[in-house]
């Protein structure tokens, strides 16, 4: 081969190689929440996994075209030394759940709530990023209701979906236990959110904990203060006052904990997308109530 035609063909393969590179790139920076017109657009595309959660007779009613549908039993246990549910199971029965719902290392999935199912959804979210999918992925802001209200379709039809392949690792660094959060409790670095309602955070209501308040130090961000009143994310920087008006730093790791996990997950997300450190507290305030070795601080708001 001489030289000249040398030079064109490793110019071809090293701008295929760069562009393909840069596809890649763009890919695996999926924006943590799209809108419908996005999804509309895009609602067709080959690697576009998408998922309603929800409860399933909902699901059969009507649902966004092509979507399939998740159950957050499929992708939770209850720990059977404690009883304690929706907790994170083995990693084998997250990968066999995703893949079986057709989720592949390059898939491009979008989450989506049916009626309100809002916390229900990040906690998909935050098993995916448990998985290391998060850059793969988003959630449709305002879920099935903004899609409804956009004028677009439903379908009573399931989705059929071949089984996608997947190489996953779990990242513990985003889990939270109790004895790390003990340990951290004088960290001025180390901020814990109560995402529960405020009448659970205080005490002032009747609950069914074995000691009632919160975790020491911890202020409350309620996790439907999250979303507006038509479920969508509130602007950033809405999202940001939160964050700061309870004494959050750029720099500092966020912890985010309720009654099991699942609240919690809301707030999680929206620190994620602020670009907090964060870690969500799995067992949470059931798990933390019932050791007695950890102190609860309440009832009454926490003054530190």
């Amino acid at each position: 081969m001489n030289r000249a035609l040398l030079t064109i063909v490793l110019s071809v393969v090293f701008c295929g190689s760069l562009f393909a590179n840069e596809k890649v790139v763009r890919f695996y920076e999926a924006p943590p929440v799209v809108s419908v017109a996005w999804l509309s657009e895009h609602i067709a595309d080959e690697n576009l996994v998408l998922l309603h959660i929800g409860r399933e007779p909902e699901y059969k009613a009507g649902h966004i075209p092509g979507a399939r549908y998740i159950s957050t039993r499929d992708i939770s246990t209850t720990r059977e030394e404690s009883k304690l549910r929706l907790q994170i199971p083995p990693i084998s029965k997250l990968k066999a759940t995703f893949e079986k719902l057709g989720v592949s290392n390059d898939s491009r999935i979008v989450l989506y709530f049916g009626k309100d199912w809002t916390t229900p959804m990040t906690r998909v979210y935050f098993m995916l990023d448990y998985l290391g999918l998060r850059n793969n992925t988003s959630i449709l802001d305002g879920g099935m209701p903004a899609w409804v209200a956009s004028g677009k379709s439903l379908s009573k039809k399931a989705a059929a979906s071949k089984p996608g392949s997947l190489n996953v690792k779990a990242n513990p660094d985003l889990v939270a236990t109790s004895e790390w959060i003990n340990s951290k409790l004088k960290d001025s670095n180390v901020k814990i959110v109560d995402a529960r309602t405020p009448n659970h955070y205080t005490a002032s209501t009747a609950a069914s904990y074995p000691r009632p308040g919160h975790l020491p130090g911890a202020k409350n961000i309620p996790y439907r203060s999250i979303v507006d009143e038509n479920l969508k994310l509130k602007d950033e920087k809405a999202l940001r006052k939160l964050f700061t008006d309870a004494g959050i730093k750029p720099n500092d790791t966020v912890v985010t904990y309720c009654h099991i996990g699942q609240q919690a997950s809301l707030v999680y997300f929206a620190a994620k997308k602020l670009g907090y450190k964060v870690k969500l507290y799995d067992g949470s305030f059931e798990e933390w109530s019932a050791d007695k070795r950890f102190e609860v601080v309440g009832p009454g708001p926490d003054k530190r």
